[in-house]
């Protein structure tokens, strides 16, 4: 299989990466040419394409910024014509709007839900109009171990206001109003918090303004803070309420439903002894 590469940043390494034991040549372009060089470069057999090329591809890939996607799609659907075009932007519902106006053959839309450096993960995977080409490519990523699971464009972009913009927003605005304390001061709840501000920030920015831009949900977690910060007790005890409910209710019910449903013959605790050997 014959794989064409469009946007040669750390998605679309990545993917040529985890696709590579499928596919025999890889080309890249993008519209930086060194960046398409260094990718080139760093799959070893890799080559550089121009992205005006004519050349046919039995998968054409487009790992472009969100607002870039639908003229990516236009561009790039005849050198995919006799094969697959897909898109990992991270957007579903428009790419593949595009997509079934412009491509010749099979398309799909595929969104890795974690940064490349901390895969393999869970892929959600839109079978536009799904092939052996688009089949390949999902069964090589599910080689690469990765959870490959399919949903809808409405589903997967309804749940990205919550899981990306929302908790982006959330995550930043505490980054921005907590103070700098000494590490010993950190709780269970601050430490874990601090993390994932380190996480989203060592990202790029222009990423993330493409996420906000592309899914509602900011306003939503400003709504809510602002709920929280004027709520008296009464409120507060309200909210708190709602907010253990949309995680999934009270996790003493939780914990006692676990037990209920336990072994009792079972090791209470099996991880605890790991290191007794057999002793025969």
């Amino acid at each position: 299989m014959r794989l064409f590469v469009v946007g040669a940043g750390e998605i679309g390494r990545w993917l040529a990466r985890t696709l590579r034991p499928a596919v025999d040549r890889v080309a890249f372009a993008d519209a930086n040419p060194q960046a398409a060089m260094d990718a080139a470069d760093e799959l070893v057999d890799g080559r550089v394409v121009p992205l005006d090329t004519d050349e046919a591809f039995d998968c054409v890939a487009l790992a472009v910024p969100i607002p870039a996607v639908a003229d990516a799609v236009e561009s790039h659907a005849a050198s995919a014509a006799s094969g697959a075009l897909i898109d990992v932007s991270g957007a579903m519902a428009d790419p593949l709007a595009a997509m079934a106006r412009h491509a010749e053959g099979e398309y799909a839309s595929f969104h890795p839900l974690f940064a490349p450096p901390r895969g393999p993960g869970r892929v959600a995977f839109v079978p536009g109009e799904a092939g052996p080409v688009v089949g390949r490519v999902r069964e090589a990523l599910a080689d690469a171990g990765n959870d490959v699971f399919e949903t809808t464009a409405a589903e997967h972009d309804g749940a990205m206001e919550a899981v990306q913009t929302g908790a982006h927003t959330a995550v930043l605005a505490y980054a921005l109003a907590a103070e700098d304390v000494p590490e010993e001061f950190h709780t269970p709840v601050s430490e874990p918090l601090a993390e994932l501000a380190g996480t989203v920030t060592e990202g790029d920015s222009r990423v993330y303004g493409d996420i906000r831009e592309a899914f509602g949900g900011a306003d939503a977690v400003a709504a809510a803070a602002r709920q929280l910060a004027d709520a008296d007790p009464e409120e507060f005890t309200a909210l708190f309420e709602r907010a253990r409910t949309s995680v999934g209710g009270d996790p003493r019910e939780r914990t006692a439903e676990a037990g209920a449903d336990a072994d009792p013959d079972a090791d209470p605790d099996p991880g605890a002894d790991t290191d007794r050997g057999s002793g025969e």
